[in-house]
């Protein structure tokens, strides 16, 4: 008889009754008289106790023969017993498969460093606080998508492969296509600016996005999940902005929800809910906060970095209480040539970044939408913006009614890298890629 199987986590309902579990051996502890078998499935872990019955015990034969992380299915009597520490709960088995052995050794362990971890990476997600990363994962893209539905968003799949670089070439993949050179997409900017001028008034991504840094560090990644909208008939960027808190505010409500005991009984940060709004500071002010606190003194820096992001970050939070804080009005020098410029002040943009726990974890503006000004900012960039040039399908966008328009990208690692209080982003992936590893 093919037995239905039971997940761990259905078991307190099922006392008294006959199930089967399968899943994988987690630990064994085969005493002289009680073997003690430890399963684990993706809902949690169940103790198996058998007594051992002396010669001719078939069972005690398969329990001595198992390894952990061998994949096994066993049918048995689920008991109360109270001494039991997993749930007082264990299952005295009627049999036992072993569905797949595995070999003794494992090649890591709970001490094993991040670099052989990757290497190892299906089985090092085997355990509960390293899948907990996409369980949070789940829940935030749900959420977003939410939010983007009752903001009336359509949701999109842009290209992946373009004809041009997206933004700029020198962080750019260059791929064969054919008889002709490719490139991996940077952003999905373009073809959201492209969804604008079709008359889709909200525009919705969650994609990836490839970016050929040589960038070492614990928040960098050359393959990503970018989630990126974009919002046309914008009055002024504080609409973006005010999606974006939204958005971020109903992720966090679910997450805390849904894992926050999870995350913190497995090391992890405690969740926070904001509270909206975020605060908000010009490029100015932040500055002008940092240089009185010690940073850049010399005042030589245009844009923050990661020194400067941590350092504003904490002090927002002592004055503000809060864990985000916007950065706005950025100099125009050192954003893209389509942010749109404000006319008290066109040497900044109407741009923000959006930092939480000392981290940049989105960047957004209103776009410049008309298209003579558009051709004199690239300009003044370089840019070839001739109908013939690299930019021409760009701009064609811009030449037949563009609406006031405005959006955001925001790196999905980051957010589950800071929501876990992880240490590093390649955690927070399923399978990183960096400069240096383009494996498993």
């Amino acid at each position: 008889m093919i037995m239905v199987r039971t997940l761990v986590g259905a078991l307190g309902s099922a006392v008294d009754s006959t199930v089967t579990v399968k899943g994988w051996v987690h630990t064994l502890r085969l005493q002289s008289r009680v073997q003690f078998v430890v399963v684990r499935d993706h809902t949690g872990m169940v103790q198996v106790t058998h007594r051992r019955g002396g010669d001719g015990d078939r069972l005690d034969e398969l329990l001595r023969g198992l390894t952990p992380e061998s994949a096994v299915e066993i049918t048995g009597k689920v008991v109360a017993n109270p001494i039991v520490k997993l749930g007082g709960l264990e299952i005295v088995p009627e049999r036992v498969e072993v569905v797949s052995a595995a070999e003794p050794g494992l090649p890591i362990d709970a001490g094993t460093g991040p670099e052989q971890r990757l290497n190892w990476r299906f089985l090092d997600l085997r355990r509960p606080e390293r899948r907990l990363v996409f369980e949070v994962q789940t829940t935030v893209e749900q959420a977003m998508r939410e939010v983007a539905a009752e903001e009336g968003c359509t949701e999109l799949h842009t290209p992946k492969l373009m004809g041009t670089p997206s933004e700029s070439g020198a962080e750019v993949f260059r791929v064969g296509y054919f008889d002709r050179t490719a490139y991996l997409a940077q952003s999905p900017q373009f073809y959201k600016q492209m969804a604008i001028a079709a008359g889709i008034d909200r525009v919705f991504e969650i994609g990836p996005v490839f970016r050929a840094e040589p960038s070492f560090t614990s928040r960098h990644a050359t393959e990503f999940t970018g989630v990126d909208v974009e919002l046309a008939w914008i009055d002024t960027v504080e609409d973006v902005m005010s999606f974006l808190e939204r958005m971020l505010h109903r992720v966090l409500e679910r997450v805390a929800e849904r894992h926050g005991e999870q995350i913190e009984q497995h090391g992890g940060a405690r969740v926070v809910v904001p509270e909206l709004p975020f605060p908000r500071l010009t490029m100015a002010q932040a500055t002008a906060k940092l240089r009185a606190a010690g940073w850049d003194q010399e005042g030589l820096r245009e844009d923050l970095d990661p020194e400067g992001e941590r350092l504003l970050c904490a002090l927002v939070a002592e004055e503000y209480g809060h864990e985000f804080v916007f950065v706005t009005r950025f100099p125009a020098s050192v954003r893209p040539f389509y942010h749109r410029r404000p006319a008290d002040d066109p040497s900044v943009t109407d741009s923000f970044d959006l930092l939480w726990k000392g981290v940049e974890i989105t960047t957004g503006a209103q776009r410049e939408h008309r298209h003579g000004q558009l051709v004199a900012q690239a300009r003044e960039k370089g840019m070839d913006a001739s109908p013939e040039g690299p930019l021409g399908r760009y701009l064609d966008c811009f030449r037949y009614g563009m609406p006031p328009h405005g959006g955001f990208g925001l790196g999905l690692g980051r957010v589950l890298m800071l929501a876990l209080g992880l240490p590093s982003i390649r955690d927070a992936v399923f399978l990183f890629r960096g400069p240096n590893r383009l494996e498993p």
